[in-house]
This record gives structure tokens, C-alpha cells and sequence, in this order.
């Protein structure tokens, strides 16, 4: 699955005219963020860092992950790479490695997407049979941005 994010607030560093596709950016929550406290920094090597995850509808580019919807999605930081560079902004890609992180640094997806079985039958991934979606797993059917009829569970 790939998940894209926008950056905004580039104009604020060092502008976004020398962003090229395939350029590496890295993502590092700001926990202590006075004004967003699900804010998710945007660096790069030898520059620091260059604007800020898109957190709004009106600066989110196109099927974007928000920075809120993406905070919980990944570890105290992430990687990326530049997709897109817009007027409005620029699209990243999210590094696959990087989604799902649990808080020992340890993924809880395979490769297909399907939560690691752990071995307790009643535990299939599922969170219609796993009992409340709301537990710890924090599921959440998002519906599916392609319009094929898939839902997305997160």
C-alpha cells in the first residue's frame, strides 16, 4: 500500500524549487509542538529542517495522509521520498518499512498487509472477530481512496 503525504510550509525554510522526485525526506514527530500537537516535522540531510507534514484541508494535496492521520501510523520518525513538487505543495511517498511501527520498533504487518499471526486463533487480524476495534489496535476502516470496493483497515 502506498501512502503518500504532502509538505507544507516550505516557503518559511528554504522554498521547494530544488525538491526533485525521488529526493529523501524524513519525518520526526513533534510531540512538544505548542500549536499542533500531532505536527510531524519534514528534514532533509544537510538542510534540517524544510516544512511540516500538511495537517489541514486546505493545504493536504489529492488522497494525502494528514499529519494526524499519519501520527499514530509510524514511529517517533520515518522516512520518505519526494514524489511531486506542486504550487501547492509538495507529495511524498511514505518508506513502506516505515508504516505501522510498534512502539519496540517492530512491525506489526507483513509484506501482504495482514497482521502477523501470533498464533491465538481467536486473533486473526480481523477486527470484526477480534472483538472492539477500539482497543489497543486502534482499527479503523478508512474506506478505500481507489474506489475499487476494497475498505482499507488501519
Amino acid at each position: 500500500m502506498t501512502v503518500y503525504f504532502t509538505v507544507t510550509g516550505t516557503g518559511f525554510r528554504y522554498g521547494q524549487e530544488f525538491m526533485e522526485p525521488n529526493m529523501a525526506v524524513r519525518l520526526v514527530k513533534e510531540p512538544d509542538n505548542e500549536y499542533d500537537k500531532e505536527a510531524v516535522r519534514v528534514e532533509m540531510a544537510g538542510l534540517g529542517q524544510v516544512g511540516y507534514v500538511a495537517n489541514s484541508v486546505r493545504t493536504v494535496i489529492g488522497d494525502s495522509f494528514s499529519a494526524g492521520r499519519l501520527y499514530d501510523k509510524i514511529g517517533d520518525s520515518a522516512g520518505g521520498k519526494v514524489l511531486y513538487v506542486l504550487p501547492q505543495g509538495v507529495l511524498c511517498t511514505l518508506d513502506e518499512e516505515d508504516l505501522f511501527q510498534a512502539a519496540d520498533g517492530e512491525s506489526e504487518w507483513e509484506e501482504d498487509g495482514d497482521p502477523e499471526e501470533d498464533g491465538d486463533p481467536e486473533e486473526d487480524g480481523d477486527p470484526e472477530e477480534d472483538g472492539d476495534p477500539d482497543d489497543e489496535g486502534e482499527w479503523e476502516n478508512t474506506g478505500n481512496p481507489d474506489g475499487d470496493g476494497e475498505d482499507l483497515i488501519f
